[in-house]
């Protein structure tokens, strides 16, 4: 790819799509960021908005909000893929979820939409994101040195979005083959309990680990300001996704990039905790 073909990066405020951006932009490749605050303006909620967004760009990172497991997911994404195969996208590339049926069917709709038009496709199926601990909503339990989830004993493998970026980046830049799903996670599974007591050991003071009952969670959760849609993704993620279905780790980033997933440990030494 030549410095001169821009790419779009939808979700490029968000926690990977930046990451995604700021690559980009290191390499001197021209980017446009597909956001409510973009120009041209990309807003998932109103289709108008997606063709101009799309118009010129030679690659885009497709990042849906506020999660491809939420319903309705693959409609969207089939239609944004036959927006971009009409307008000249050359490549798309896919951020999913481990797990996810809506997910899954995203990426199905993402394939079959382009199929046969010259738009290729990669798909980067990612596990839960080591920096939700960190610039999400578990950052706030541990600053102030408490995390309560409904999360019990079921391990995750948790992934550095650093490396799905790199990942991502890798797909856009056409240094990975297209047409396959790429699925990234950490090298070890931790339970969010050892998560938290990895982040305590790296911040060097006590954080406390609270498992509490996903319902009483849940309604707890609108005096933060989360409306229906992401109380509704939180019960579905915890409630279900996480039942031990992802437990395994992966060889994606190695296959993407050469090199092994970044650790646990060493994101939580890295992170300024405050």
């Amino acid at each position: 790819m030549t410095s001169n073909e821009q790419i779009l990066v939808i979700g490029g405020t968000g926690k990977t799509g930046r990451r995604v951006a700021d690559r980009l932009r290191g390499r001197g490749i021209p980017v446009r960021v597909g956001s409510r605050a973009g120009t041209p303006r990309f807003d998932w909620a109103d289709r108008t908005t997606w063709a101009p967004a799309l118009a010129g760009a030679r690659a885009a990172y497709v990042s849906f909000y506020p999660d491809l497991a939420v319903p309705g997911s693959p409609a969207l994404i089939g239609e944004l893929a036959r927006v971009a195969a009409d307008a000249g996208v050359g490549h798309l590339v896919l951020l999913s979820g481990r797990g996810e049926e809506e997910a899954q069917a995203s990426e199905a709709a993402l394939a079959a939409a382009v199929d046969g038009t010259g738009t290729a496709w990669t798909v980067v199926r990612a596990s839960w994101f080591m920096q939700n601990f960190s610039e999400a909503f578990m950052a706030d339990g541990v600053r102030e040195g408490t995390v309560v989830l409904p999360a019990g004993d079921v391990p995750e493998p948790f992934v550095d979005c650093d490396d799905v970026a790199d990942v991502a980046v890798a797909a856009l830049t056409g240094e990975t083959p297209s047409g396959r799903v790429y699925e990234v996670t950490g090298p070890r599974a931790l339970t969010f309990a050892e998560a938290v007591q990895e982040i305590a050991k790296a911040a060097g003071r006590e954080i406390a680990f609270v498992p509490v009952p996903l319902d009483a969670y849940a309604a707890e959760l609108p005096a933060y300001g989360l409306g229906e849609e992401e109380i509704a993704l939180i019960t579905y993620l915890f409630g279900e996704v996480l039942d031990g279905r992802n437990v395994a780790t992966t060889t994606g980033v190695r296959e993407a990039l050469g090199r092994e997933p970044r650790d646990f440990a060493d994101y939580a030494r890295d992170t300024t905790w405050g």
